[in-house]
């Protein structure tokens, strides 16, 4: 076998099983399958594919074998699938049988765990003194945004009994099992085995960016909670309250303006007219909250995109939100999820590499580089430009530049507390795997919790509870957080480049190609660091997101009215076609899809939200 017929059958081979272990995923995840043990077998497969020290060699020894090759297009394009494929090998490579078993004891552990979550029922009181049923993103909203403080202070206590039943029904025990494992590859503990493996750092490095970023912001965030106790009384900063204290009129004011119906027209509009182009994937969409679907959006691709032997393969991506389109906040919760699932899709379709291994979110694909595609996408929504042009009441009047002001004037304030309500899963989850299995109790760990909340965001009870998030279950995501702060950082500076360039970013038909050329077109070929360079000819800096946190509500308005003024003197860029098969379902149902046209799918999903819904 030839290397160049290596690395094809290589791809093949893991198309096969990747797909298998995404359609698992989806279905289970989607809760339309209880065959746990067919996704833990088919996860196991995939793992073990990865994991297996000998593709390594195996990978290694075409290589020599094709650098004894004369110079051709296909000595140097073989090269590169194979380089990426050795790179992948390297960050899954498990060498020991102890650490292999190790391995599959987690994935069964997890999903057994996983199961057992999803049977768990968590409930609320509603508006009418009645008990509801409510999932994560339910209870969340209800936090957020519920003029009824007895719906906020239930919805609350659902998500800390959340924690304290996952205390009692395995997390510790995977905890302890993570570490294991960690152990058995040499690591101290699980988190510096995964930030290695995320970020290709160590745990130091990681915390001088992290710790640098607590600093300059620490003074803006501590001055705004001590603002907002000395205002509305010590009670606005209960966990229950605090959320709805700065930012529940401006959440309620905003709502009439972006109905969930609208959610999906607004995402085909906006993302064409940045000229984003998905390069024939094929999209599924299941956007709405129900039992048993996992319970935060997002976005995996059971084909990832690759030229294969010069033919392109369009990816193939499953989409997700959770919105409840009758819950107030649900319509601006929704469209954010969308965007930002809608970012990662438009990433892992617009990969250009010769191997499926460049164009996916596992490692060595960088956390941080992942969500800074879909971070850039949603951000767009809080622009007062983006606002003026789609969010508008059922009359078609565009929201109020009051409404718009009213939502800086409450959450400018508070900026700096939406970055360290991120911040403060890493320094939780660096200190729970530093602790002694003897240490790992119940009370031990929800007074690490409520101490490191107090610690990074000057509360006595977050109203996101620590252990209430979904990420720190997911072998994918455990220890894995902080990718979206440092993905921040990146959408920042990436927005500066771009305002200073061109003056805007709503509707600018500039940035989808400049996003495909510099940050998608060689995924995981080139790192985080090296797609920025590329992109503003600067290396990743941290100082324009913490500068966008210390800015007063002032000179953020002040810049906001710029935007407003620019929409007069430019022309409106045209809708481009997505280049894209949907597909938008709930469950097994499908709502619309595009075979006819884009309009034609936006109007059957409208239809159906309001006749569902009534908005």
């Amino acid at each position: 076998m030839t290397a160049t017929d290596y690395l094809n059958s290589l791809n093949q081979d893991y198309l096969s099983i990747h797909r298998t272990k995404e359609n698992f995923f989806w279905d289970t995840y989607m809760g339309l399958s209880d065959d746990h043990d067919g996704s833990t077998k088919a996860e196991t497969e995939w793992a073990n594919f990865l994991s297996a020290a000998s593709q390594i060699k195996e990978v290694k020894k075409h290589i020599e074998a094709v650098q004894l090759l004369d110079d051709s297009d296909e000595k140097n394009q073989t090269l590169i699938g194979l380089k990426g494929w050795l790179a992948t090998f390297q960050a899954h490579a498990i060498e020991s049988e102890q650490a292999q078993a190790l391995k599959a004891e987690l994935i069964k552990f997890e999903a057994d765990l996983f199961e057992k979550k999803q049977k768990h029922v968590m409930t609320f009181t509603d508006e009418n003194g009645e008990q509801a049923e409510g999932s994560l993103p339910v209870l969340g909203a209800n936090v957020r945004a519920s003029e009824h403080e007895i719906t906020r202070k239930t919805s609350h206590q659902a998500l800390l009994d959340l924690e304290q039943w996952l205390l009692g029904n395995g997390f510790l025990e995977l905890v302890k099992l993570r570490n294991q494992f960690a152990q058995s590859l040499g690591y101290d503990n699980f988190f510096d085995y995964s930030i290695v493996k995320t970020e290709q750092m160590t745990t130091n490095d990681l915390f001088a960016i992290l710790d640098d970023f607590e600093q300059r912001t620490k003074e803006s965030h501590f001055k705004s909670i001590q603002n907002l106790a000395a205002e509305m009384g010590e009670q606005a900063v209960e966990g229950h309250n605090f959320v709805f204290s700065f930012a529940g009129d401006s959440i309620r004011d905003l709502d009439p303006y972006v109905p969930f119906s609208q959610s999906l027209r607004r995402w085909v509009e906006s993302f064409g007219r940045l000229n984003i182009d998905y390069s024939g994937a094929e999209l599924t969409l299941d956007l709405l909250d129900r039992k048993g679907k996992y319970p935060n959006g997002f976005c995996h691709g059971p084909t990832p995109s690759f030229y294969d032997e010069g033919e392109w393969v369009p990816a193939k991506v499953n989409f997700t939100s959770n919105a409840k389109p009758d819950q107030v906040g649900s319509g601006f919760d929704g469209i954010n999820t969308l965007f930002h699932e809608g970012g990662h899709a438009a990433h892992f379709a617009n990969v250009k590499m010769n191997a499926p291994c460049f164009s996916q979110e596992f490692a060595p694909t960088s956390m941080a580089y992942a969500e800074t595609q879909s971070m850039f996408c949603d951000s767009l929504l809080n622009d007062a430009d983006w606002l003026k042009q789609y969010a508008r009441d059922a009359q078609g009047n565009a929201v109020p530049n009051d409404v718009i002001k009213g939502m800086i004037d409450s959450r400018q304030p508070f900026r700096a507390y939406s970055e360290r309500s991120i911040l403060v899963v890493p320094y939780f989850e660096r200190a729970l795997y530093q602790l002694a299995d003897d240490e790992l109790t119940p009370e031990a760990v929800t007074k690490l919790a409520r101490d490191m909340e107090k610690n990074i965001l000057g509360l006595d009870s977050s109203p996101r509870p620590l252990m209430a998030i979904p990420h720190l279950l997911s072998d994918e995501s455990a220890c894995a957080y902080q990718g979206y702060l440092l993905a921040n950082m990146a959408v920042y500076q990436t927005r500066a480049f771009f305002m200073d360039k061109f003056g805007y970013l709503t509707d600018n038909p500039e940035i989808g190609p400049l996003l495909a050329k510099h940050y998608w077109h060689a995924g995981n070929s080139v790192n985080h660091n090296a797609t920025i360079m590329s992109l503003t000819g600067e290396g990743f800096n941290a100082k324009y997101l913490a500068d966008e946190c210390n800015l007063s509500a002032e000179q953020v308005w002040e810049a906001e009215l710029e935007k407003i003024a620019g929409l007069a003197s430019r022309e409106r860029a045209e809708v481009a076609s997505l280049n894209a098969t949907i597909r938008i379902i709930d469950g097994e149902k499908e709502l619309a899809h595009n075979n006819q046209s884009d309009h034609a799918m936006c109007s059957d999903f409208e239809e159906y939200i309001v006749s569902t819904y009534g908005r």
